[in-house]
Order: structure tokens, then sequence, then C-alpha cells
């Protein structure tokens, strides 16, 4: 079976930043975690959990820590992400989930199940896509809307000229918020 995806940071607009991934069901969420990194541009620098809400959740799927803190009236038990596979939790009816990723920044991805289907699919794909991704640590939605809000507005200024060697951009080269690039996430999701 196949499943087709689309993922979507919350509380980023003007462009929203989405995907739409096609997934093997047999794959854990260990390496579903590594489609949304390549399908998105994340670096993998933090820590990542799966769940069925974004608050008090029933489900979460997570590398599991000594740490985690489990109080049964706030926090589900941990499933283990490299043993838990999409097949597990998507089954028979359609449904939602997140992905939380760099519990500083909090991206909150909604990830909505479109589609199930027969194949024999072996890889994933990036079917469609919009909206370039936030850079690693920028300081979450608000801290990417303050970016775009200096590039928009006052595009000479220092505080844009911090960003622009922060992003590794050239002296005065413009920052697309709407560049994705799908063969090359394709390539690097061949690689998985």
């Amino acid at each position: 079976m196949v499943y087709q995806f689309k993922i979507q940071i919350k509380g980023i607009t003007k462009p929203p930043v989405w995907r739409k991934v096609s997934v093997p069901a047999n794959f854990t969420f260990s390496r579903f975690h590594d489609v949304i990194q390549a399908a998105f541009g994340w670096e993998n620098y933090h820590l990542f959990e799966f769940k069925d809400k974004e608050w008090q959740s029933n489900i979460r799927i997570a590398v599991p820590r000594k740490d985690d803190f489990l109080d049964p009236d706030f926090f589900a038990e941990v499933k283990n992400a490299s043993k838990t596979k999409l097949s597990a939790i998507f089954k028979d009816k359609f449904r939602k989930f997140f992905y939380i990723y760099d519990f500083g920044d909090d991206w909150v991805h909604e990830i909505t199940l479109e589609s199930i289907s027969d194949g024999n699919q072996k890889t994933a794909v990036c079917l469609s896509a919009k909206g370039s991704c936030p850079p690693e640590d920028c300081g979450g939605i608000y801290g990417y809307a303050e970016m775009k809000e200096v590039f928009a507005t006052m595009p000479e200024s220092e505080e844009a000229n911090e960003y622009r060697e922060w992003l590794g951009l050239d002296e005065r080269e413009k920052w697309n918020t709407e560049a994705f690039f799908i063969e090359a996430i394709n390539a690097h999701l061949e690689q998985l």
C-alpha cells in the first residue's frame, strides 16, 4: 500500500509551506521523519515527535529518551518511531496527525492522509509543493514572519544584510520565500 499525505507547516501564510508526498505504508515513523526532513529541507538538527493532537495527545511517536516525562493525565506513552510503522496508525479511515520538529522553535506540521492506493512503491516521492521552508533556528513562526517582513519592507537595511549573511546569500540578493526544487527533493528522497 501507498499513502499520499499533504503536510503543511501550521501558522505560515503568504505563501503557505506544504508538501504532498507519496510514501510506502511499511515505512516506520523514523523513516517518515527522514522523508519530512528531506521534503521540507530541514537539516535534522533537533528532536521530533508525531502526535494525534497538538495538546494532550493520546498517541506520541518519537525516539524514546530516558528523560521523557510520563504523566498519564497529560502525556501518552511514547511509541518508538523506529519500530512503529505508518500502517499501524493510518488504518481503515483517513486521519490527521501532527509532526512537531524542534521543540524550541516548535514547528508544527499538520499531516493529512489524502488517499491510500495499492502499489509496490519502494521510496517516497514528493508530488507537489508550495513555499520555501523556513531556515533552521530562525525563531519559529514569529521569527520567520519577522524575517519576511524585514526583507519585504526594509530590503536594504542592516538587519536584512545580517539575515542575508546568515542565509548565505550574496549582498543585495533577494530571498525567495516561494522557492522549492522538487527535483532536488526527490533526488534526496531517493537516497533514503
